[in-house]
């Protein structure tokens, strides 16, 4: 069990890391974090309908800049001293809406051509990705902490906009695929245990 707080806590400090510095500057704008995180959104729509339309390479490419609104919103909220529970309740909201519209805006693209395998492994990362927040949020909501797992949203932003970039889509698909379930699984598994 003491491997796993501290790769959780190496993961954060990461995210600070990279993210305080640029939210220092974006704090002088005046922007709210809650109109930041809505702003990230708005270029996660656009992505996903740059993906519909088939342009993968550059879908990949600004699946990492509208992955940096995600890192931002939350070190903003810090770095104006207001971290608030519905700016976390909206953070994680819309994080479940960015990836759903990401897959969706794929979808769109692989429904169009005879490509059952990427439909098929589309579906099976949205639903592993829905059951892992489901997991932690139910767990959460008993009382118990459920920050584990192998395949949590960065790793799998990551996994997408590299297999994008690299037109490697399919194998990102299955990646995502077993890697979300398994997470989910091994949620379960730790609120068991």
């Amino acid at each position: 069990m003491n491997k796993r707080p501290s790769l959780i806590e190496a993961r954060r400090t990461l995210a600070r890391y990279l993210a305080e510095p640029p939210a220092r500057l974006l704090a002088k704008t005046g922007l709210s974090p809650n109109c930041f995180t809505l702003l990230g959104f708005a270029l996660t729509l656009g992505v996903a309908a740059i993906l519909a339309t088939g342009h993968l390479f550059l879908g990949g490419f600004l699946v990492l800049v509208a992955a940096a609104f995600d890192l931002l919103d939350g070190a903003l909220a810090r770095a104006y001293g207001r971290t608030t529970r519905f700016g976390a309740l909206l953070d994680s909201t819309i994080d479940r809406l960015s990836e759903a519209a990401l897959f969706f805006g794929l979808l769109v693209h692989y429904a169009q051509q005879p490509s059952l395998a990427e439909v098929l492994l589309i579906n099976a990362a949205l639903i592993g990705s829905v059951m892992i927040s489901y997991v932690r949020a139910r767990a959460e909501g008993l009382g118990l902490s459920c920050e584990v797992g192998i395949f949590t949203r960065p790793e799998r932003v990551i996994v997408l906009a590299l297999g994008l970039i690299v037109g490697q889509a399919l194998i990102a698909l299955w990646i995502l695929a077993v890697g979300t379930n398994l997470t989910a699984l091994q949620r379960i598994a730790y609120v068991w245990r």
